[in-house]
């Protein structure tokens, strides 16, 4: 067998259709951006046990992160998970149809919730507010995949009401975020990652005017546009998140709770507990008799 004669086939296997579709070119990019998701999941997942005891959330979190982008992509380099949309915009320059392809935004309603529940963590907002900002981010993308899927100009209301919940949910992880995060002692570590994630965020309304909304620049190019942006985003800020998490105290930061329940606490890791945890743990007279009196139920 020539391996030097084997090419990428997908498109033969799988025909796309439409005036704008993909390219073998833009499935050779969707190939390479599969492989780093998933080389990261897999450089990250053993990382995970090398973690300090119970102290996995962000391995967790990014690993979840990380294999559902491997999916993604791989669906899209292999010319699967899209529908034939007709255009409005740009007819004459891009043609009347345009290849979408609803696996990205799959993709997004799974990894923007996972950013959002780590920096959420480290700035130690309320559950209340991470989960504000998680349907922030829900109203953007789905307000987006509409736009993708509306064959009139009506598809840029979509895109102004899902451009409106990314400015509320930008403003919502760097405001408030470094608030709590300054009060947590962790302003520095927040601005950097929650600015590098905004930044980012901030080119994919960009890339979609231009693509699955405009029409006016092709599916390799804005695949390669797209690729760039996650693969700045979720593979990055992973590494990023679990190196400094190395020096956060999770007690701290509240996230005690990953010591809990069935999750073995190993002694010294949160200090803090021995004091501040569940009651009747403490020895002494005293201690025992107040828990005698008002046991615990």
């Amino acid at each position: 067998m020539n391996l030097a004669n084997r090419g990428n086939g997908a498109l033969t296997t799988n025909p796309p259709a439409g005036d704008q579709h993909l390219s073998v070119h833009g499935s050779d990019w969707l190939w390479a951006v599969f492989a780093v998701f998933a080389i990261t999941s897999i450089i990250v997942f053993p990382l995970t046990w090398r973690a300090r005891a119970g102290e996995k959330i962000f391995h967790y979190l990014f690993t979840i992160a990380l294999l559902s982008g491997a999916v993604a992509y791989f669906s899209m380099a292999s010319d699967l998970a899209w529908s034939v949309i007709p255009q409005v915009n740009n007819i004459a320059h891009s043609g009347l149809t345009r290849q979408i392809f609803f696996a990205k935004y799959v993709y997004w309603v799974i990894s923007f919730p996972v950013l959002i529940i780590a920096i959420g963590l480290l700035s130690s907002v309320s559950w209340a507010t991470i989960l504000y900002n998680i349907a922030l981010a829900w109203v953007w993308i789905l307000s987006y995949l509409f736009s993708a899927y509306t064959h009139t100009n009506y598809k840029w209301g979509f895109f102004a009401i899902g451009t409106v919940a990314y400015l509320a949910l930008a403003f919502s992880t760097l405001a408030q975020g470094h608030r709590g995060a300054r009060r947590m002692g962790y302003s520095r570590d927040h601005a950097g990652l929650a600015g590098w994630m905004n930044l980012i965020w901030f080119f994919y309304p960009i890339a979609f005017g231009l693509s699955d909304g405009g029409n006016r620049i092709g599916i390799t190019s804005s695949f390669i546009f797209f690729g760039i942006l996650d693969l700045l985003l979720v593979p990055l800020l992973a590494f990023a998140f679990i190196f400094l998490a190395r020096r956060w105290d999770y007690n701290r930061l509240n996230l005690a709770f990953t010591q809990n329940s069935r999750v073995h606490s190993a002694a010294g890791t949160f200090p803090d507990k021995q004091t501040h945890g569940v009651a009747g743990t403490t020895t002494g007279g005293p201690a025992n008799s107040t828990n005698t009196t008002h046991p615990v139920v």
